[in-house]
């Protein structure tokens, strides 16, 4: 079998049995049947078409940051597009593509004196993940930046799509349910002093490392804000901090985040994370909703 995909597939970085919680950030997931990593969109076709032509079922990943593979891995192929990550810059607009590291790209934007960008300096993650989610932090989201993106549909189509398109919501965007990829995102900053951009991001890189848990490994931001509440307050307020479940458990540091303190598994993630929903609505109410990508199989499901 493994001759047979490098023969069809030569050129491109392709591993059969990949164990994903080599990738993730909780450091946590099973195997992946096939993991590839493009270097380009014809080598990202050419993994579709194969995809297509095997009837294998295909998910795509940007750094898998905001995400929690399960325990059985991520049966038929999964694509990582970190390959993909060429950052240029025309005047204002600065256009990167897929693969790129979202908070390079801020320093990117730093660099030219480009004010705009500043908020998403210490977001972990990829430009197509964030475009994805629509991704945000200290009251500014992709949504307020970006122009435009390039998508590959799944019939196999390019196409270009303005932001009001994208119908960009709270940690949401269209390209949710269309099932495309983001290829690249062209976004529209303003000039700025170079100085004052520089401490901002400073600033704000300074109170993310001393409210959230950035040594140890985790998904990031587990839940979304609810209206008039703010997640982490309503976990810390039903007494939660430190609450463990497994390996993983509700960070000291930060409640709205849930880390991995001791061989964690996906499915102690996925019992933390129930118990913390079903805690938080009896002491105050209100029911959480996952902000956290949950996807894969679980160990019973892959073995059968």
């Amino acid at each position: 079998m493994l001759d047979f995909i490098k023969t069809e597939l030569a050129g491109i970085d392709v591993r059969v049995d990949e164990p994903l919680k080599n990738y993730t950030y909780t450091k946590v997931g099973g195997p992946a049947d096939l993991l590839a990593f493009p270097r380009s969109r014809h080598e990202l076709q050419r993994l579709l078409t194969f995809a297509k032509t095997h009837q294998l079922e295909w998910t795509v990943l940007g750094n898998a940051s905001n995400l929690i593979v399960r325990d059985g891995g991520i049966r038929g192929m999964v694509i990582m597009l970190e390959k993909m990550a060429t950052i240029t810059v025309s005047g204002y607009v600065i256009e990167a593509e897929a693969g790129a590291n979202l908070i390079e790209t801020t320093r990117v934007a730093s660099r030219h004196s480009l004010t705009g960008f500043e908020f998403a300096c210490g977001i972990p993650g990829s430009i197509g993940g964030a475009v994805f989610m629509n991704a945000g932090a200290y009251g500014g989201e992709i949504a307020h930046v970006l122009t435009s993106a390039q998508l590959l549909t799944k019939d196999g189509d390019i196409i270009t799509l303005e932001a009001r398109d994208l119908k960009f919501g709270y940690r949401h965007s269209a390209i949710q349910e269309s099932g495309a990829i983001v290829l690249s995102a062209k976004f529209a900053l303003k000039p700025g002093d170079y100085t004052q951009i520089t401490q901002e991001m400073a600033r704000l890189t300074h109170l993310r490392e001393l409210k959230q848990p950035l040594e140890l490994p985790s998904c990031g931001s587990v839940f979304k804000r609810p209206v008039g509440y703010f997640a982490g307050a309503l976990i810390s307020e039903a007494g939660l901090k430190g609450y463990r479940v497994g390996g993983v458990e509700v960070s000291t540091k930060h409640a709205g985040f849930m880390v991995n303190v001791d061989n964690g598994t996906a499915t102690d993630y996925e019992n933390l994370i129930a118990s913390v929903i079903e805690k938080v609505k009896e002491h105050s109410g209100v029911t959480l909703e996952t902000e956290v990508r949950i996807i894969g199989v679980s160990e019973e499901n892959r073995e059968e």
